[in-house]
């Protein structure tokens, strides 16, 4: 079989990662390269992600793109253009990416849904959304632990990153909110868990015939007892150095799937915590419980390198599933088990 003729769209962090991961991939090929940047624009790809030469230019023409005649597109932007994906379905290129609009399609403006799977009709094509967090936690790893069950009574997914090392000042303090008082901290930074991972609550509850009837986000912050010295600056005493993030799927008037995100600057928190090291855990309560934790073993100051494969690999190991499936929008519950193939 010929390889995947394959276009990574953007090379943010993510994007590198990815666009990297298709050129050494054995069953794809590079067949383009769109960019945002003009500084960017006409750079060899082998530059953008630290190999050699490729011979695929970066272009920021989505005309080109969309005329190469690619297989899949790896759509990895910081914002979702709505036209550019509709265009590129029609096109007859199948997408994936670590966007996250499209892993519930109930739970999509209904709308936008339509215009999107008429693209899909019109394209022979098909788009899934994954990634690590939402994605292979929050889907592929519940249905798997739920599977040897009959009675669930409730799943909670927690995610801990200890961000202490991250040499990030803007996206700690600019992005993040870390470092300010409490009363100056972004009420929607708390809630947005719900748009970001109540979409994969409601498709695993849909996998259990379990439908939610609702979704219930909430926030905590805690702050650094001290002042605090981090590799991305300083906290002060006071300001905001842990925060939580919950969503919770409720089933019959109580919580059945939970997601909870706690990202932290410093164990020396106002009030104290309970925190694990980097990486997830998962419980499953019913006929068949489980406890499982999934640790990152990787040491916090190369945290930063590491952390983008977990999201860009998983996008990339889906597109020959992707590519083979029916046309509309595909979720994990639609695909065969996301393997690896591996060089």
């Amino acid at each position: 079989m010929s390889p995947y003729r394959v276009v990574q769209w953007a090379t943010g962090t993510i994007g590198a990662r990815s666009l990297r991961a298709v050129v050494e991939h054995p069953d794809l090929s590079l067949a383009g390269l769109y960019v945002h940047s003009a500084g960017k624009a006409g750079l060899d790809a082998g530059e953008l992600c630290g190999l050699t030469a490729t011979g695929v230019t970066a272009t920021r023409d989505v005309g080109h793109i969309v005329g190469l005649g690619a297989d899949c597109v790896l759509y990895m932007p910081l914002v979702c253009d709505l036209d550019d994906v509709c265009r590129l379905l029609e096109s007859g290129a199948n997408i994936v990416t670590t966007r996250g609009e499209f892993h519930h399609p109930g739970s999509m403006d209904p709308v936008v849904r339509k215009r999107v799977e008429a693209a899909c009709e019109r394209g022979g094509t098909s788009i899934h959304s994954t990634g690590s967090s939402p994605g292979f936690i929050t889907e592929a790893v519940p249905l798997v632990l739920t599977s040897i069950a009959r009675r669930v009574e409730g799943v909670t997914i927690d995610e801990y990153a200890d961000l202490s090392q991250r040499p990030s000042p803007e996206l700690l303090f600019g992005v993040m909110g870390f470092g300010v008082e409490p009363a100056e901290f972004a009420e929607e930074r708390l809630s947005r868990a719900r748009t970001s991972f109540g979409p994969s609550l409601r498709l695993v509850a849909d996998a259990l015939s379990l439908p939610l009837d609702s979704l219930e986000e909430s926030g905590e912050l805690a702050t650094a007892r001290g002042r605090v010295r981090i590799a991305a600056g300083e906290l002060a005493a006071g300001t905001v150095a842990a925060q939580r993030l919950t969503v919770s799927g409720i089933h019959a008037g109580r919580p059945l799937l939970r997601f909870r995100a706690t990202w932290y600057c410093t164990t020396d928190l106002e009030p104290a915590w309970d925190l694990h090291a980097t990486g997830w855990h998962v419980t499953v309560e019913g006929d068949a419980p489980l406890d499982v934790g999934i640790r990152l073993p990787v040491p916090l100051d190369r945290m930063a390198e590491v952390s983008p494969s977990y999201t860009a690999n998983r996008a990339v190991n889906a597109v020959p599933f992707v590519c083979a499936a029916e046309p509309g929008i595909r979720t994990t519950l639609d695909l065969p088990q996301i393997t690896a193939t591996l060089s």
